[in-house]
């Protein structure tokens, strides 16, 4: 059973930083995307970043790339997604998640797993 456990979200000012953490257990696939999903107040869930197991290739939406950096310790099992120059645009509950398409996470709909971890809450104040 795969579990994903998230750490590391808080309230912070706008323009500061934060880095999340997504420890991963029991994935077996060969090969995979591992990132974050994030679901504001009122709105949809929508994929923020990905890396990829294989080659560590990466995705990231357009409202944060530039600013967001993600990374994996394979010795850890973890997976970190950097937060730079927060805007309170990004003030949302960010999910863990692993999927076998980098689709997913650039829209839902093409999700073919559904593995969650619990989410962290992010707060940029402005």
């Amino acid at each position: 059973e795969v579990q994903l456990v998230e750490s590391g979200g808080g309230l912070v000012q706008a323009g500061g930083s934060l880095r999340l953490s997504c420890a991963a257990s029991g994935v077996t696939f060969d090969d995979y995307y591992i990132g974050w999903f994030r679901q504001a107040p009122g709105k949809e869930r929508e994929g923020v970043s990905c890396i990829s197991s294989s080659d560590g290739s990466t995705y990231y939406a357009d409202s944060v790339q530039g600013r967001f950096t993600i990374s994996s310790d394979h010795a850890k099992n973890t997976v970190y997604l950097q937060m730079n120059s927060l805007k309170p645009e990004d003030t949302a509950v960010y999910y863990c998640a692993v999927d076998l398409r980098v689709a997913a996470f650039v829209d839902l709909r093409y999700r073919s797993l559904e593995v969650w971890g619990q989410g962290t809450l992010v707060t940029v104040s402005s």
